[in-house]
């Protein structure tokens, strides 16, 4: 039973820091966006995938080496960098589609596509997947997830009018929810990177790694190509807006500090995650990931509270914590599905 309940153990934890990465993001202030940005991805997307690799998977540069030019691997590299990049795509269109629509619903339609997708693409390409014992669990928790999502975007919409965050233009608000359902979907391709390089962490596991820990070997990989996206848009905004001196304003170090911060918690979310949906077997990734996500819209709802974002709005409060109750119900449902 412990050894069962140790991998979601895991996602719950993972889940924590997906939904306070986040809170770095309110103290990019004095320095531009771009540079910010361009900080967070350096160290979360290359030094500690890089570092915590090294670390954990014996052999790392071998197996990397192997990956890169094993002609038989090099289509598994090429299509996770893929999905990393595309993944980052799906970064830039949230920041996009949040001054059209609001951040709540934004983030419901991200989050309840990006659960959805990232799960039903690897489950469907699982051989005879339908029969799986745990196939009809994955979709009724999946499906609750979704309405878990669409309750707590509710509550944010709701809240959302309140303080009058929301464009009243309707074609605005068109744009804006076309361009979050892109980005969910894009969003979602991160996950699937992550079980394209399964290859990738089993040769690690073969070379010696454990099994929870030749995940992070996967990870170097696809957030390979999630850097040359995230990196090449940053540095085309700093060209652009002409912002390199900004990395030298003067009181930037909060700033810099939170960088830091926020790009540890970000990739520790996917480590930890990793390692969970290693745990659990073939199936993880189907599982894990819509956990993940909907666990981490409960704490980052729970920081928002904390911030006094739902001050004032009772009612909309009620609708949240209603959506939120939803999410964990969904949770067990996904959790039981691997006792099946």
């Amino acid at each position: 039973m412990e050894a069962m309940f140790f991998p979601f153990l895991l996602i719950i934890f993972a889940s924590i820091f997906q939904g306070s990465f986040g809170l770095g993001m309110k103290y990019m202030a004095p320095l531009k966006w771009e540079s910010w940005w361009l900080v967070h991805v350096i160290i979360a997307m290359i030094l500690l995938p890089m570092g915590w690799a090294y670390l954990a998977v014996p052999d790392l540069c071998d197996v990397l080496g192997t990956s890169f030019s094993n002609p038989e691997m090099q289509n598994i590299v090429l299509i996770a960098m893929f999905f990393g990049f595309l993944w980052g795509i799906g970064g830039i269109l949230f920041g996009v589609s949040v001054p059209y629509i609001g951040l709540s619903l934004t983030m419901g339609i991200v989050m309840g596509l990006a659960g959805s997708v990232g799960a039903l693409i690897p489950l469907l390409r699982m051989e005879n997947s339908t029969s799986l014992p745990q196939f009809p669990y994955v979709i009724a928790g999946l499906v609750i997830t979704l309405v878990g999502v669409a309750i707590t975007a509710k509550a944010g919409i709701d809240k959302d009018k309140m303080t009058a965050e929301v464009s009243g233009d309707k074609s605005n608000i068109v744009k804006g929810i076309l361009i979050a359902v892109s980005c969910g979907v894009l969003s979602a391709l991160l996950n699937v990177g992550f079980v394209e390089a399964t290859p990738i962490a089993k040769l690690a596991e073969s070379m010696g790694a454990i099994d929870r820990n030749a995940s992070l070997a996967a990870w170097v990989v696809v957030l390979i190509g999630a850097f040359i996206m995230n990196a090449g848009y940053a540095i085309f905004l700093l060209f652009k807006n002409k912002s390199w001196s900004s990395f030298r304003v003067k009181g930037s170090a909060k700033a810099y500090r939170w960088a830091i911060l926020a790009s540890i918690f970000w990739f520790g979310a996917l480590g930890v995650y990793g390692q969970g949906a290693a745990l659990i077997g073939p199936i993880g990734g189907v599982i894990g990931w819509p956990m993940l996500l909907g666990l981490s819209l409960i704490v980052s709802n729970f920081w928002a509270y904390r911030a006094g974002e739902w001050q004032g709005a009772a009612k909309p409060f009620k609708t949240l914590i209603l959506g939120l109750a939803v999410l964990i119900i969904a949770s067990i449902i996904l959790g039981y599905a691997n006792v099946v």
